[in-house]
């Protein structure tokens, strides 16, 4: 352990080694990266050990595969977890530097997008803090999804470069590359011992070059791996430029599409184009990951192939990597020479896959010609697959054989890739109750019933290490000084604070800590917004991916309202309230982005309204990525997790705010059933139609939109301001809302919800007023929020699916 004396001598030597001047001349961005290099020597020897033992003593080892890592920036929580934090903050302010502007040089990660990506580095962070041989396998994409500029409201996306600068984290290990290949055709022969051997031939070849990242647990020296692949042209490609005329053109087409492959997170998939690049990234990925996975075995383990299953487990993060299931049946079949009931049996005892949706639209399809022109082989495969599936039900389950065509893997000339990973693994888990219950019971219960061992749940978590413990330093420390540090380890401890629930100061001091925190926010906020705002005003945040089923627009349906009722009365009552919004729109969901234009609209009107009278005030943060996260989060009064019930499979922000000692506004949907039954209907704010009314509704066709729209008043008011009242002009119009939710009747039932939601707001106004009254609640859902913590899910993981246990090191340095 480095003392406050020698960071700061070492920060000065590495300074002046890589800059050339003394410390009090070093620009900021010197010292992030002096600091990233002195965290970085002392976690590489770690690093070594940890591979080592695992090695050494066999571990089963898990990887993690997931096309997004939404891991940050990594500076603050890389010295938080090697036990440097404090150390550094000291060294930092003995030199005159602040802290922060030292993280902020750090550019986050353009790794990921949302909940999915955020999930997987909350889970890379757990299996190291609890010494779990597991890994994360991802893309090293170049640019991140898109940098979002808003202007006159609209979305604007500029690409993310976020790998301009060298990052400190990575080390690239080129003499671990890999050879990919794509398109060209198959060559069958049949061996001396009457089996058949499959060739490639005329394909198009990418080498993946892996680059090492390094995953440090909390305070006990283990240092896991995310490897990211880059997509690279093969050097000895080259020769192919002198070939004809044919071949050279399409040899720079090859080219570039190599580029594009290791590109970006997500390429528009509304054209051909875009569908096959997303095919080539998945397929990228799990190719990679999987040959690393199989070279590692044969180097590691005196087993045979037969037996991988027992030390190797490979965890899909969703559907898109679900082509581990053919490209793994290839590889054993292919190159190890095992037989296909061998490899299928591997196969499917190695593989486990995490459902995260219900939504049809992301359960992902490819077109058949698609995947036979760009992955021959893997065709062949999947082809065979869904013949001995779909053999197996005619013959062994005669009671199925009417839905074969909607349990094929290859129905409707679709590859369809959710049924793939579900008959290609031993494990299907939801990530919470109510997910999984539905997908038993509704979008997967053939499936349930076929397989009824399968399928499990494993409600999702935050590391509370990041998400309190270091964004929110005060609250932790006036956590541990109620109830002692023991909670760092173990969350489950933080229920010890129920006991001050009746304590008037320590709720006082819980009172003071969120109004420093919206204190900073509102700083923040006027900086990059140029709005005041009032730092005791309920801070109302609403911060996630803009989705018609997360119903941002129920929530700009409110601020309508209330502002309507000001203008109607002027002098009410109402107790002040700041809407926070932060969401990016995919770039070509129109829908989104018109949500996106109607909040900016709605906060051009009321925020510059005198009759207002900042009781209201709307603000949209742009661009909005873990480190805007990180600000607005131990900022908020309250958590808006207001989707469809049945949509959202579970939410981690509503952990997250919860854990920070934000209430929740929310459905009964995702893991807002969880909290709700943990912390009780009093420590919550519940409203809407449960899943099951809402299917009943589908199901009997029985709701109507437009009657909700012809016989409340608030709505219509509300819905014909949109189309071409208050909020609406020749310049600017919102029609398509106005009339997509009449001629779709109503998809979200946000119109349905309205009622109970703005009677459940005026509760929520009511019980803010009562200041003890507010923190008490806030002090349930903080002792309880530890249910949420990342490790709990890991040892779930552990227990149930892969089958592991922690490792115990006995090396010197660990």
């Amino acid at each position: 352990m480095l003392t406050i004396e020698a960071f700061e001598h070492k920060l000065k030597e590495k300074v002046k080694q890589a800059r050339g001047v003394d410390i009090a001349g070093a620009a900021d961005k010197d010292i992030y990266y002096a600091v990233a290099a002195i965290v970085q020597e002392n976690m590489h020897e770690n690093w070594h050990e940890t591979k080592k033992a695992y090695e050494d003593q066999q571990e089963r080892q898990v990887y993690y595969v997931s096309m997004e890592f939404l891991i940050g920036r990594l500076l603050e929580s890389n010295l938080l977890n090697c036990g440097l934090r404090d150390v550094c903050h000291e060294a930092l302010h003995r030199l005159g530097r602040s802290p922060e502007d030292i993280y902020a040089e750090e550019h986050d990660a353009g790794l990921g997008n949302g909940g999915l990506g955020r999930l997987a580095a909350c889970f890379l962070d757990s299996m190291a803090s609890l010494q779990y041989a597991g890994h994360g396998s991802g893309i090293r994409y170049r640019y991140g999804l898109f940098e979002q500029r808003i202007i006159h409201g609209n979305q604007v996306e500029l690409p993310d470069y976020w790998l301009k600068e060298t990052y400190p984290w990575e080390t690239r290990k080129a003499d671990e590359a890999l050879t990919i290949h794509f398109g060209g055709e198959v060559d069958m022969h049949t061996r001396a011992d009457g089996t058949l051997e499959f060739s490639p031939r005329n394909t198009d070849e990418v080498r993946a070059v892996p680059y090492d990242v390094p995953v440090a647990g909390y305070d006990n020296n283990v240092v896991n791996t995310l490897r990211l692949w880059s997509a690279e042209l093969p050097p000895e490609d080259s020769h192919l430029l002198g070939d004809s005329e044919s071949r050279y053109y399409h040899h720079l087409d090859h080219m570039h599409s190599i580029e594009q492959i290791s590109g970006f997170l997500y390429p528009d998939d509304s054209n051909y184009e875009g569908k096959e690049l997303r095919l080539k990234q998945q397929y990228f990925l799990v190719s990679a990951t999987l040959q690393q996975i199989i070279g590692d075995f044969k180097r590691v383990h005196d087993l045979p192939l037969k037996q991988m299953h027992q030390k190797i487990c490979v965890q899909i993060n969703d559907t898109h990597p679900s082509l581990a299931v053919p490209e793994l049946m290839r590889l054993l079949m292919d190159q190890e020479g095992l037989n296909w009931d061998d490899a299928w049996h591997v196969t499917r005892h190695t593989i486990a896959y995490t459902n995260h949706t219900t939504l049809s639209e992301a359960l992902e399809k490819w077109p058949v010609d698609m995947i036979k022109h760009v992955l021959p082989r893997s065709f062949m495969i999947i082809n065979e697959i869904n013949e001995r599936f779909c053999q197996g039900l005619w013959f062994d389950h005669p009671e199925l054989r009417d839905k074969i065509p909607e349990l094929a893997v290859i129905a409707d000339d679709q590859v369809h890739m959710a049924r793939l990973a579900i008959v290609g693994s031993f494990s299907v888990n939801g990530v919470a109750q109510l997910h999984t219950d539905i997908l038993k019971k509704s979008e997967m219960k053939d499936f349930h019933e076929l397989y009824p061992g399968k399928f499990n749940n494993k409600t999702n978590g935050i590391t509370h290490r990041r998400w309190l413990l270091q964004v929110n330093t005060e609250l932790a420390d006036t956590i541990s000084d109620a109830i002692g540090p023991q909670w760092i380890q173990q969350p489950s401890k933080l229920a010890g604070l129920l006991r001050y629930t009746n304590d008037n100061a320590f709720l006082q001091k819980l009172d003071q800590v969120k109004r420093n925190n919206k204190a900073k926010m509102t700083d923040i906020i006027q900086k990059q917004t140029g709005i005041s705002v009032d730092p005791d005003s309920i801070f109302d945040v609403q911060i996630k991916r803009l989705h018609e089923y997360k119903r941002q627009l129920l929530n700009v349906f409110h601020v309508i309202y209330l502002y309507n009722e000001i203008k109607d009365n002027p002098a009410m009552d109402i107790t002040p309230r700041t809407f926070i919004f932060a969401a990016k729109a995919a770039p070509g969901y129109y829908m989104a982005k018109e949500i996106i234009k109607l909040i900016h609209h709605v906060a051009s009107v009321v925020n510059h309204d005198k009759d207002v009278k900042g009781r209201l005030k709307l603000i949209f943060m742009e661009n909005y990525n873990v480190s805007l996260a990180e600000s607005i989060i131990p900022a908020a009064d309250l958590s808006e997790q207001i989707s469809t019930a049945g949509k959202e499979a579970s939410g981690t922000g509503n952990m997250k705010m919860m854990m920070n000692g934000a209430l929740t506004v929310g459905t009964m949907d995702g893991a807002n059933v969880e909290i709700h039954d943990l912390v009780g209907r009093d420590n919550i704010f519940i409203f809407g139609l449960s899943s099951s009314e809402i299917q009943q509704y589908r199901d009997e066709g029985s709701y109507n939109a437009k009657e909700i729209y012809h016989a409340d008043d608030r709505v219509r008011r509300i819905m014909d301001q949109l189309n071409g009242g208050d909020f609406g002009s020749q310049e600017i119009e919102f029609k398509d809302i106005f009339y997509h939710i009449l001629s779709h009747n109503d998809p979200y039932f946000v119109l349905k919800d309205f009622e109970d939601y703005i009677v459940t707001q005026e509760h929520v106004d009511s019980t803010f007023r009562i200041r003890e009254k507010w923190q008490q609640k806030a002090l349930v859902n903080i002792a309880y929020s530890g249910k949420f913590s990342s490790d709990r899910t890991i040892h779930e993981y552990a227990a149930d699916i892969w089958n592991i246990a922690p490792v115990r090191f006995s090396t010197p340095s660990l």
